[in-house]
């Protein structure tokens, strides 16, 4: 099976990993976060960043099967859902959403990650 990696300037690989990974039909997309304090700033920001990665491997938001959401605190999740459900299509993907003990980078509270049909 071929694999492409997908990034760019704004979205460069890391020595552990890659901003996306194409395979035939599907795209995996690594979680984006965002060290905004505010929760509904900090999630438009990873949507919009999910969204500019999924551009470059050729897919969309609207092509989007599942959403692995991860909070710092579940009490964001109400304001979290607030802007997400902004991104969604009319037949909305499946989600999985869960409090992490910890995210990566300091102040982060949220990060998501999708897998989407290329």
């Amino acid at each position: 099976m071929s694999r492409e990696l997908i990034s760019s300037a704004e979205f460069p690989p890391k020595p552990h990993n890659c901003p996306a990974v194409k395979v035939p039909g599907l795209v995996f997309v690594a979680g984006q976060t965002s060290a905004d304090p505010d929760i509904k700033k900090a999630t438009l920001t990873v949507l919009q960043n999910l969204k500019k990665v999924l551009e470059l491997a050729g897919s969309s938001l609207e092509q989007v099967v599942k959403y692995n959401v991860y909070l710092a605190d579940m009490k964001d999740f109400a304001a979290m859902n607030e802007v997400y459900i902004e991104f969604l299509p009319k037949n909305p993907p499946a989600r999985t959403c869960i409090a992490a003990a910890a995210l990566p980078g300091a102040g982060t509270i949220v990060e998501i990650e999708c897998i989407a049909q290329a």
